[in-house]
């Protein structure tokens, strides 16, 4: 059996190529049908905001990629509550609906019931 992967984002979109190398290892991961999860956390959660104008940043727009999530496979999505409201974002009003908010003693639990976990 296939040992369970837990990504945990913790990069803005636009602050370097961690934000699209984690969403890449999690497609990849679900292509293959590994049990795979997501976990935005810090100012990872700045990638779910609504209406981000990628070409301003001259970065690539992410979202259609987390739309995708789901369609891999991929459905163990989440995000830190507190990161969310620390940076004065509404847990309404995020991009991917599928991502569910955790507490840190929620996200303690998360960790521990993956068997390798990779932060980037």
């Amino acid at each position: 059996m296939a040992k369970s992967l837990l990504i945990i984002s913790r990069q803005s979109p636009w602050s370097g190529p961690g934000a699209r190398e984690a969403l890449d290892i999690v497609l990849a991961g679900g292509a293959f049908d590994l049990p795979i999860g997501l976990l935005y956390l810090d100012d990872g959660v700045f990638q779910l905001a609504a209406s981000q104008d990628a070409k301003s940043l001259q970065q690539k727009d992410l979202s259609a990629n987390l739309q995708a999530l789901p369609m891999f496979g991929v459905e163990a999505l989440f995000f830190c509550a507190d990161s969310a409201a620390e940076r004065g974002l509404d847990p309404g009003a995020l991009s991917l609906e599928e991502a569910g908010p955790l507490t840190a003693g929620e996200i303690t639990a998360l960790i521990d019931r993956y068997d390798q976990v990779i932060t980037l």
